[in-house]
Formats: structure tokens, C-alpha cells, sequence
């Protein structure tokens, strides 16, 4: 492949969790040939500025990627804020665009499966996102890869064609409000109350691009492909980000070799309900740990971006 997507990197106040990070990106094969764009939050009080400094001062010096342009906020403005503008600004230029935060380290095949799929789902209309990671359960697939309706937010990937369908003012609330079949499968099929976070977001007591963005997909029956195996490992669960929570294992495998892609629309995933989707995701039982600690998991891609800590877990 040629013409590779550029990578957006956000960063804020963890200079060696954005060093892992950077490092990490360096380990692919594609790295040389990728654009690098980083936008670096301004902090948001004086307990930050030390580490905001560090932070800018490292990013300065980082090579190895095609290009590197640096984009220093000069006032906070919160991740949400930050991501929209940034992934906005970016795809509007280049049409594809791969996202990180500067708490996730990348599987060195990571780029190579992001740019493939990129490439290869550009123009089916269904899907909306591409995934590096994936939940922590086994998967009796032959693919590499497969579709959820579910978003992610650690480490993915979009088209200018989806990302222009993105509403931040979130107006489809009033369609979810009134149709209490659609709230449930919202909150995929009563097991975990999305609807109260978003109606939270409404009532500015927190500010999550995520919840927007599912809800953007959710409207239009979008699509996420997911790697079978996870090439994204969180690095920010050590008490330097906002939640507390298990990342799980980083597992490699190696798609660039033997890569099989997902098929539309044989390997859909049909889960108009979260049973089958939990069937589907290895046989895991409602009431077992591992179906807890998956669905927890699942959950901290959310909640951790919030930043409300009253929202419950409900398994």
C-alpha cells in the first residue's frame, strides 16, 4: 500500500505515557511513510503546566515518521473539544485518518491493519470506524477481523464520508427519548444505561465526544470492524488518567502476513440484541466473571472519557 492515513496523536499531561506511545507507533513497519499530526492540550491549571511543558518539549523532538506537525492549544480545551476539532480538522484534508491518545501502545502490526482496512471499507456506507482493540474474549472465527455495532475510542480509525455524519449536538436524543424500544436497544438491551450518560452530556455534567459519537452511529445502524485479537494495549489505568480499571493483555497477531478480512455481509455480526452479540463474542454466560469483567471493560471505553464517576455499572 501506498498513500498511508495520517495518525492524530492527543496528548496532555503524561510525558511518558506519550513517549511509550510514540515509541510503540515507531515499531511499525509504516511508521517512515506515515504523517504524524499532535495536538497537545493546554493545561488546564498550574498542577499541570510542569508536565504540559515536559510533554510539548519531548514531542518537539520525536523523528521517524514521514512528517510531524505539532498543534500547541494556547487554552484548555478539554479532550472532547480537542478530539473533534482535531480528528475534524484533519479528515477534512485527508479523507482517512487514524486516532490515538497518548495512552495507548500499538501492537507493531497495528498500523498495516488499520490502513488495510481503511483501504478496503472505504466505500461501504455501513461502516463507520475501524477498531485496534478488541475485548478481552476468544473469538471461533476464521477472520482477522469482524463487525460490532458498538464504537470504540481506544485506538481507531475513520473516513471524512463518516465523520461528517457526526452530530456534537447530539439531536437525536429526542428520537431515543421518545421511543422506549429504541432507548433499549440503545442501552444495549437494558444491560448498561447509556441513555442516562448521554442525557448527562445534554445537562453538561460531562463531556464525552464518545457518547456523541455512538449515538451518531447508533441512529444510522453503523458498523466498528474490530481486529479478532486486540493490537491496542491501555497504559492509562495506573492512576495518571481519570478511572481506575484493567486494561487486559496485549496480544499480537500477525494480519500482515496472514490477514483475512471480514466480509459484508457474511461476517456481520446480526445482534439486534446485546444476548446475541455476547453469544457471539465466546459463549460467555450472563451471570459469569468473565461476562462481568468483559462488559466492565467495554464499559471503561466509555465512562473513563466522561469523566462522571456517577455512573454505575449495572452487571
Amino acid at each position: 500500500m501506498t498513500n498511508f492515513a495520517p495518525i492524530a496523536l492527543f496528548v496532555y499531561n503524561r510525558p511518558r505515557h506519550t513517549r511509550q506511545t510514540v515509541e510503540a507507533l515507531l515499531k511499525n513497519e509504516i511508521a517512515g511513510e506515515s504523517d504524524l499530526f499532535i495536538f497537545s492540550d493546554y493545561p488546564k491549571n498550574s498542577e499541570n503546566a510542569n508536565d504540559v511543558r515536559e510533554v510539548r518539549e519531548y514531542v518537539k523532538t520525536i523523528s521517524g515518521f514521514r512528517s510531524v506537525s505539532v498543534v500547541e492549544r494556547d487554552k484548555n480545551w478539554g479532550l472532547a473539544n480537542s478530539i473533534i476539532d482535531g480528528v475534524t480538522s484533519v479528515v477534512n484534508d485527508r479523507e482517512r485518518i487514524i486516532v490515538l491518545e497518548d495512552d495507548l501502545v500499538v501492537s507493531p502490526y497495528f498500523l498495516d491493519f488499520m490502513n488495510r482496512a481503511l483501504k478496503k471499507y472505504e466505500s461501504e456506507q455501513q461502516v463507520i470506524q475501524v477498531s485496534g482493540y478488541m475485548f478481552p474474549v476468544k473469538l471461533k472465527i476464521k477472520e482477522d477481523a469482524l463487525f460490532l455495532p458498538l464504537t470504540t475510542s481506544w485506538g481507531w480509525a475513520t473516513w471524512k464520508r463518516a465523520w461528517q455524519l457526526f452530530d456534537p449536538d447530539a439531536n437525536g436524543y429526542p428520537q431515543v427519548n421518545e421511543d422506549l424500544e429504541m432507548r433499549k436497544r440503545f442501552n444495549l438491551d437494558g444491560t448498561y444505561d447509556y441513555f442516562s450518560m448521554l442525557e448527562a452530556q445534554l445537562a453538561g455534567k460531562v463531556d464525552s465526544w464518545a457518547i456523541r459519537w455512538y449515538l451518531t452511529t447508533f441512529l444510522i445502524g453503523g458498523l466498528t470492524l474490530y481486529p479478532r485479537q486486540s493490537l491496542i494495549l491501555n497504559t492509562g489505568f495506573d492512576g495518571s488518567g481519570t478511572h481506575e480499571a484493567a486494561s487486559g493483555a496485549l496480544k499480537l497477531t500477525n494480519i500482515k502476513e496472514n490477514f483475512i478480512p471480514a466480509v459484508l455481509p457474511e461476517t456481520i455480526i446480526a445482534c439486534i440484541t446485546w444476548n446475541s452479540l455476547i453469544r457471539k463474542l465466546g459463549n460467555l454466560q450472563p451471570q459469569s466473571n468473565s461476562f462481568k469483567i468483559a462488559i466492565r471493560k467495554l464499559f471503561a471505553v466509555f465512562t473513563r472519557l466522561s469523566g462522571n464517576q456517577s455512573v454505575k455499572n449495572n452487571v
